[in-house]
């Protein structure tokens, strides 16, 4: 599709916004399309995106979610395992000294078990091995792609500690996976988990299968275990690994898109990301989820800005990001955006807070809409209200005052799930003793302090507190435990008095961090079509 010019997309954008928008909830209502900001990093979580109602009005959640960084620390990588048979590097490494064939095993043997499809997220592929036994060198399997890389089994005999001539006692079975073996360029990157599995010949009994987790790059371009199994126990026919001299492997592995290799998002999703512009990512995760929650797109194409200064105006710059989203081809830069903040370059490679971000960015555009046809739009879409109160317990007194806000903060630490984390939120604190509550005319009196919510707003920011203070060391520390939350959540239960609409929302995306308080990394999980498929943007890279 061409590109709008700028003086006519506003109008054209809303025309196609009104085709796109699901408006009013009925009995059974669509989902609605929107999506949420915020940090994940998490290991064990099956986590991200906003959350979105589904009855007359929009409702949608979104979540902030954060993970630890990755740890690896049951296998080597095989260019850097000292304990090839011949010495030197193994996987990715120096080649052992040419020795006389004693059998080449046949390649021709290797099955797809899945159709070619390159572009695909997962794969589980086999490797025969023939003539096991007499094996002396690195054999490689024929590729299979993934995510547009080849990914190839690499089989080799392993030396143990301590062995000087290789022999059944003293040998091991190496067995690595490969990615993208003959590209040197330094600048690509794969992160995948993968399950090594050897075939058990015997009937019912299962393989042996060992799980690896690693970012393949070009100078860790195979990783797996040197030690995968003792070549005696191979040998051994009683175990069932070997039929004939010929042992399968199995590797069934599942990769994230690359970065530093031709990725067309746009073919394989749908949608384009945006550029990282030093240490952007989480500005350009929270974009991409205001992006996909269509009423505030919408608000955002109609703001008035044909006067406005294009290098000042940060409603301009936004319309222009949002419009590119939308109609691009190639990964969109977000420049002229940062400079309309007033950064400088500097301020690109710095990272910023995400909740802090989005209130500033939020406040700019409801600025921008006062006085317009729009005003209103950002707390319609954004603002809940919650009552904090102070009951006393033995007289008839209490004191209330309504608050506004526009995400709720949620306690992590030492709960299990969000309904823990909202029951905690709402839990009452007893004033007594030293601390009870000044009553005014009744003096000092024995009460309870808490707050209750009065309103839920269409779209809900949760975001996760997995950075808090930690007096010992007098820094932020991050929580990396595990904490479970659901694709549709009610909270009915936690209004002061029943709404007209059920405060029913589903996940709608999710903003995800991964490193520690010192820094680390933003991508964000959204489901833009509310039909269950979630794609990851993670700067300008997109896939399924």
């Amino acid at each position: 599709m061409k590109k709008t010019p700028m003086d006519r997309f506003p109008a054209l954008m809303n025309e196609k916004m009104d085709e796109d928008l699901t408006k009013g909830r009925t009995t059974e209502p669509p989902v609605e399309k929107m999506d949420t900001q915020d940090n994940f990093e998490c290991v064990d979580m099956s986590f991200l995106p906003t959350r979105i109602a589904q009855d007359r009005q929009l409702r949608s959640e979104v979540l902030d979610e954060t993970l630890p960084m990755e740890e690896n620390v049951d296998f080597t990588p095989a260019a850097t395992s000292p304990l090839h048979p011949l010495g030197g590097g193994g996987g990715g490494g120096q080649q052992p000294p040419a020795q006389p064939p004693i059998a080449e095993p046949a390649r021709e043997d290797t099955t797809m078990v899945e159709e070619e499809d390159h572009a695909r997220s997962e794969a589980t592929f086999t490797f025969r091995v023939e003539n096991f036994s007499k094996l002396n060198e690195q054999l490689l399997s024929p590729s299979c792609y993934v995510r547009n890389l080849p990914w190839k089994i690499m089989v080799m005999p392993r030396l143990t500690q301590g062995g000087d001539r290789p022999n059944a006692d003293n040998r091991s079975l190496g067995f690595f996976l490969q990615c993208n073996g003959e590209n040197d360029s330094p600048s690509w990157t794969c992160k995948a988990t993968a399950d090594l599995s050897i075939h058990n010949f015997k009937p019912d009994m299962e393989p042996l299968t060992r799980k690896i987790t690693h970012v393949f790059y070009s100078k860790e371009n195979d990783w797996g275990f040197s030690h995968f199994m003792s070549w005696s126990d191979v040998l051994d026919p009683e175990k069932g690994y070997i039929q004939d001299d010929a042992i399968v492997l199995e590797v069934h592995v599942v990769a994230e898109a690359p970065h530093g290799v031709f990725w067309d998002s746009k073919k394989y999703t749908g949608y384009v990301g945006l550029k990282n512009q030093g240490a952007t990512c989480y500005m350009n995760s929270l974009l991409q989820t205001l992006y996909f929650t269509n009423h505030l797109r919408k608000a955002v194409y109609k703001m008035p800005t044909e006067a406005d200064d294009s290098s000042k105006s940060v409603a301009l710059a936004l319309q222009r990001v949002f419009q590119e989203l939308q109609f691009s081809d190639k990964p969109v830069g977000t420049k002229k955006l940062t400079k309309s903040f007033g950064w400088e370059t500097l301020d690109s490679f710095m990272q910023h807070d995400v909740q802090e971000f989005l209130r500033v960015l939020l406040d700019k555009l409801e600025s921008k809409m006062k006085g317009t046809c729009l005003e209103g739009t950002i707390p319609r879409l954004f603002e809940g209200k919650m009552s904090s109160y102070i009951k006393c317990k033995n007289v008839e007194y209490t004191s209330t005052r309504i608050e506004t806000f526009y995400d709720i903060q949620l306690n992590i630490k030492g709960k299990k799930n969000i309904d823990e984390s909202f029951k905690d939120y709402v839990a009452t604190e007893t004033l007594d003793d030293d601390n009870k509550y000044d009553a005014g005319e009744h003096g000092l009196q024995e009460a309870e302090k808490g707050v209750i919510f009065v309103s839920f707003p269409p779209v809900l920011h949760l975001h996760l507190m997995r950075f808090q203070y930690d007096p010992v060391t007098d820094n932020s520390v991050k929580f990396n435990d595990r904490f479970e939350f659901y694709e549709h959540i009610s909270l009915d239960s936690y209004l002061q008095e029943p709404e007209d609409t059920p405060a029913d929302y589903t996940l709608h995306a999710v903003l995800v961090h991964s490193g520690d308080n010192h820094g680390g990394h933003y991508v964000v999980y959204i489901n833009p079509l509310g039909d269950g498929k979630w794609c990851k943007f993670d700067d300008d890279v997109v896939s399924r």
